[in-house]
């Protein structure tokens, strides 16, 4: 690391330090896990639009074409595991130094990293919701159950999409067979917030309130471009809540943070846990000596 952000780094180790930390997380985060961003460094351009709820809902064919890619991208998200940058979060928040986490991925990895109490504005990919009966189901399961249902579904991704939608041929989608719900018959969808629905409104006032609670608002790994997330780093200006910002590349949230790293992830968030870590041990010992 250069001298520059060395001295950015040893700054946010003060402020992580304090503790009332709110970390909103991004699809960078994930990258070292070997799922791609849409608009950083590792990200590449989409061919198509994304999949709308409306599309989703009302046209049976966009609905086929989008299970039969995610069947595949799923192999990709589903097999991702944690990074050391979703490992040093949950160490953050174990360290009591957390006023919780806030997270833009859909791919479950702060979960199985150890972090608890996840806000997943979102959603989740590994839950399959019905659209009739409401009934929440696991992943896995439908999996298999899309696996029996196409033995002959031999195709292949040419790229996979954070959302854990591919890009795909389309003659290789004919054919595919969509399985509904075991429990009513019903429209079977990921429980992923799709491009027209909003984000549910207790998601949403949590997350305002997880900031509203924060001494430091730290954004890990989100470029900011769209509303779902910076109207939290607008929030926390107005209230006077300090922001810092983790990020490889652009984002639109620099003209409001107080801090602003431009390194990998992967290599800041290891070392400001070793540093918070010891931080806790050191207040501990003298907690214990002024006994």
């Amino acid at each position: 690391m250069d001298l520059q952000v060395v001295e950015q780094v040893a700054r946010l180790d003060e402020w992580v330090a304090e503790g009332g930390v709110a970390v909103l997380s991004g699809a960078g985060l994930s990258t070292d896990s070997g799922i791609p961003d849409y608009r950083g460094p590792s990200g590449s351009a989409r061919r198509g639009s994304p999949m709308t709820y409306q599309t989703f809902t009302g046209d049976v064919l966009a609905r086929r074409r989008y299970w039969a890619r995610s069947h595949l991208g799923w192999r990709t998200i589903g097999d991702a595991r944690p990074n050391d940058g979703h490992r040093a979060v949950a160490r953050l928040q174990k360290n009591g130094l957390l006023a919780g986490v806030i997270t833009q991925n859909v791919d479950g990895l702060h979960q199985e990293a150890g972090a608890r109490d996840v806000n997943e504005l979102h959603g989740n990919l590994g839950r399959i919701v019905c659209l009739d009966c409401r009934d929440l189901s696991g992943r896995t399961e439908l999996e298999e159950r899309l696996t029996a249902a196409n033995p002959g579904f031999a195709a292949v991704a040419t790229s996979v999409n954070p959302d854990g939608d591919v890009e795909l041929d389309e003659s290789e989608e004919a054919g595919f067979r969509v399985v509904d719900c075991r429990a009513c018959g019903g429209m079977l969808k990921p429980d992923v917030v799709y491009f027209g629905e909003t984000v549910p409104a207790d998601r949403v006032s949590r997350a305002f309130a997880t900031v509203a609670a924060a001494r430091t608002l730290l954004v890990l790994g989100s470029s900011l471009t769209v509303m779902s997330g910076r109207r939290f780093v607008l929030r926390a200006v107005r209230d006077g809540i300090r922001v810092a910002i983790v990020n490889r590349g652009v984002t639109r949230g620099e003209p409001y943070a107080d801090l602003m790293i431009d390194a990998p992830l992967g290599v800041i968030l290891p070392n400001l846990a070793v540093t918070a870590d010891a931080y806790v041990f050191n207040n501990a010992v003298t907690s214990l000596k002024s006994k």
